[in-house]
This record gives C-alpha cells, structure tokens and sequence, in this order.
C-alpha cells in the first residue's frame, strides 16, 4: 500500500514539474527579446517538461499494468538528443543570416569569429568543367 503512494506522489510530483517546465519554455518563447534569446524556451524548458511528463507516463503504466513500457523512456531519449542539436542549428542558421540580437546579452560580437557569425566569405571550390561540354569541344578538334 505504501509503495502506490510513494509511487503516486513521485509520478504527481513528475506531472506538475513537467507542466511548470513547459509553461516556462512556452512563456519565455513569448516574452524574450530576439531569436537567439526565445531559442531557449523551446529547447531548454520545453524539452524539461516534456521529459518529465513522459517520464511520468512510463512510470504510471509500468505501475499499474505490472510490466516494463519502454516506449515512453525512448521518446524521452530521442527528445533530449534532438532537441538541442536543433536549437544549436538555428542558432547558427540565425548567426550566418546576420539576424538582429540585443546588445545589452552578455556574449557579444567580440566573441565570435568572423566565420561563425559570418563576416567573411567562406571559399568556395572552383567550379568543375562540365564533361558534356568538353566532349563537344574535343570531338570538334577530332574531326576538324
């Protein structure tokens, strides 16, 4: 009896962690300043939460039906793994963009390169010579 309790607190305990984590990275989505500011909200808090909440949901059905659901924990691995990796690739897509940002961030220009933040070009390979026009060209010489 004491074990569905304890149970049942941690997975209430879980739920209310999950949705405060959430409303907070849904909040500061809406309230912050610039792209790279609101970057946080969704890839900091949001994936909290919803990791929480499906943590708790692995916990409730394993509990209740008396067997191991998996599903839920590879969800919440798959979210933690992409959800930053999205995050840094916007924030470089909005750095090369050259996407306005609050001065007063700490993490100003000074500290980037010129390549991250995209200053300078990035060199580009030599265009290839296409091999159709170059078969036109020597048969040309071949049958002059």
């Amino acid at each position: 009896m004491t074990f569905y309790v304890i149970a049942e607190g941690v997975i209430a305990f879980l739920l209310i962690a999950g949705g405060v984590f959430a409303f907070t990275g849904s909040l500061g989505m809406l309230q912050l300043k610039d792209f790279f500011m609101r970057l946080h909200g969704p890839t900091k808090g949001t994936t909290l939460g919803i990791g929480c909440v499906l943590i708790a949901s692995m916990l409730y059905f394993t509990i209740t039906q008396r067997e191991l659901h998996v599903q839920e924990l590879l969800i919440t691995l798959f979210l933690f793994i992409t959800a930053p990796v999205t995050g840094h690739m916007l924030a470089k897509t909005g750095l090369h963009m050259h996407l306005r940002f609050t001065t007063g961030t700490r993490g100003s220009v000074p500290e980037f390169r010129d390549e991250d933040v995209g200053q300078s070009r990035v060199a580009r390979p030599a265009r290839a010579k296409h091999p159709w026009k170059y078969r036109k060209q020597k048969r040309s010489r071949l049958f002059r």
